[in-house]
Formats: C-alpha cells, structure tokens, sequence
C-alpha cells in the first residue's frame, strides 16, 4: 500500500498537498470525536461513580468548544437541586 502511494507521489508531486490536507483534516476531526467523547457532559462512560454527569455541572461551567457573546461566570442556576 505504502508503495503504491510512494510511486503515485513520485510520477504526480501535485498530490503532496492534497493527502497532506485530507490527513490533516482527519487528524483534526478524529481529535474533535475524542473531546466530544471526553469532555461533554452529555456523554456517560462510568454508570457506576458519576451516572449523571450533567447534573454536577455548576451555571458558570463551560462546556460548548466555542461560543459567541457568552459569559459563563455572570450566569445564574435556574433550576432547583435534585
């Protein structure tokens, strides 16, 4: 397989880019899963020590990758504890 790429690469240099761009892109999008898996809270992995994750999450806590215009530290709970 390797060979065939390294002999594609050598006749057509043309496509050094294009397979350095798709890596790249699948390299990044493979890391986004990972955090998404990771980080968000909407996720459960261990049912037995924390089987609720998003209920331990406190207002000010941010979760989202990227968000617009919002300040997480002058939010206020909304809801009663459970």
């Amino acid at each position: 397989m390797l060979a065939v790429i390294r002999k594609q690469l050598k006749s057509h240099p043309a496509l050094i880019p294009l397979l350095f761009f798709i890596g790249g892109g699948t390299t990044m999008s493979l890391m986004y899963l990972a955090r998404l898996g990771l980080r968000n809270p909407d996720v459960c992995w261990d049912r037995k020590n924390n089987p609720e994750p998003w209920n331990k999450m406190s207002p000010t806590d941010q979760y989202k990758f990227f968000t617009v215009n919002m300040d997480y530290s002058k939010l206020k709970k909304e809801g009663p504890d459970f």
